[in-house]
């Protein structure tokens, strides 16, 4: 039986209980959104149906895994090969990988455009980059786990990075590893730590949406919501909207799935680990690329390297440098001086946006590259390890430098007085001088 406002009888009783129901109503279905929010804003909630597909998958594959150095690749080609679907199961979680990083990579580069970093939202970003950093250790973990030439190789390169820290870095790598090799108790940790991050993963982003639903989601515009003619309730209008980005986003995802299930893939990783032979080219999975490119343009020779030669090695420099690439996003929200959020109305913000992406793509290419190989053939002694090195400059130049001095500098076009000013009659009109001003709380 339902009452007279469409609950039944033992929705309203657990509702009077415990109000979940009055909740999700309010959060899921009346909570008010920016009514300009556009197709760039489905990504995060992509993000969150992909993660919640790699949990169902991992625990699945989980079932018929065994984390053993001896028996690991036998169980995944098992998997592969003898379990129901279990050839699906593993290309929807590997490619899974892929498709999380390629959506949040996406929400990330719209939250630089937009300015989503910005007062109030600095905790909500912040809690972004945590979840980035979570995915990115998940990521490196489940690498290792098929156990192939690439996994274990990657794993020995990467861990031993921990050996440049003074004094207590051998003592951390013998840590990871459970022993002094790449063995099976590092095979151990990993499996048991990739199976755990993904359930911290949900509890960050839980704290992600509180913080959302708390400063409320920016806009293209950039500016707040002036009262309820600027905004539109979440539902019916961007659950349909999410509905037809989810199903889109299916139909590329299966095609990777279906189509081309090791397109993101390296062929030595379908070589059992073998200690004793060392691939010709150790790379990471196509998301760790940039970064990488950042950790190897640290040479004796790199002129950032030179002046903090007598203080460390080049080593060290460069994995303080590609930790340090990640977490410079923690400090955009106080880096970026500018009163204006959206890249809609800094001119030259939007340029150097477009060339700040740009150069992320070239950091990817080097970090695939043999560092000594040439950029071009017409170009002799120019090699990859030298582009590496000015795309890492322009990198943390862009973040520690540029930002603050666009902020003091750059003269941003006139803003609208609301959301919705653009969109009514006569809305072409601005406030004088709007720009000019701070934001408010902004």
């Amino acid at each position: 039986m339902s009452n007279g406002n469409g609950q039944s009888g033992l929705v309203k009783w657990i509702d009077e209980r415990l109000p979940v129901f009055t909740f999700m109503q309010h959060e899921l279905n009346d909570y008010p959104t920016p009514k300009n929010l556009s197709y760039w804003w489905n990504f995060g909630s992509l993000a969150g149906f992909v993660l919640v597909v790699m949990i169902v998958t991992g625990i699945m594959l989980a079932m018929n895994y065994t984390p053993h150095v001896d028996y690991a690749f036998d169980s995944v080609e098992r998997i592969m090969r003898d379990v129901n679907y279990g050839w699906l199961l593993r290309y929807i979680h590997m490619n899974g990988g892929s498709m999380f990083f390629i959506v949040v990579y996406i929400h990330i580069f719209r939250g630089l455009y937009y300015g989503s970093y910005k007062s109030p939202r600095e905790l909500l970003w912040m809690l972004g980059v945590i979840i980035l950093i979570l995915m990115m250790a998940t990521a490196f973990m489940g690498y290792v786990l098929p156990w192939g030439q690439m996994s274990f190789w990657g794993a020995t390169v990467i861990t031993n990075l921990f050996s440049a820290i003074p004094l207590i870095g051998e003592d951390v790598v013998t840590w990871l590893w459970g022993g002094f090799a790449v063995e099976n108790p590092t095979l151990n940790r990993f499996y048991s730590l990739h199976y755990l991050f993904p359930f911290l993963i949900v509890g960050v982003v839980v704290l992600h949406m509180v913080a959302l639903h708390t400063t409320k989601s920016n806009n293209p515009l950039g500016i707040d919501a002036k009262g309820p003619q600027d905004t539109i309730p979440f539902h019916p209008y961007y659950t349909m909207k999410d509905y037809f980005g989810i199903g889109v986003f299916l139909i590329f995802f299966a095609g990777f799935v279906f189509f081309a299930p090791n397109f993101f893939g390296e062929p030595d990783n379908y070589i059992e680990a073998d200690p004793l032979v060392t691939p010709p080219h150790i790379v990471p999975e196509w998301y760790f690329l940039p970064y990488y490119a950042i950790l190897r343009a640290f040479t004796e020779d790199y002129f950032l390297y030179v002046p903090i030669s007598w203080l460390m090695s080049a080593k060290l420099a460069g994995v303080i440098a590609m930790f340090g690439s990640i977490f410079v996003l923690f400090a955009l929200p106080w880096l970026d001086t500018s009163p204006v959020r959206s890249a809609r109305f800094r001119p030259i913000y939007k340029q150097f946006f477009w060339l700040f992406l740009i150069n992320c793509f070239i950091l990817g290419v080097v970090g695939a590259k043999a560092p000594d190989d040439q950029v071009f053939t017409w170009f002799e002694g120019f090699q990859y390890v030298h582009l590496g090195q000015i795309t890492t400059a322009y990198y943390f130049f862009h973040f520690l430098i540029l930002f603050p001095l666009l902020g003091k500098l750059e003269r941003p076009k006139p803003i609208p007085k609301s959301i919705s000013e653009p969109v009514l009659p006569g809305g072409g009109t601005v406030a004088a001088g709007a720009a000019a001003k701070p934001m408010e709380k902004a």
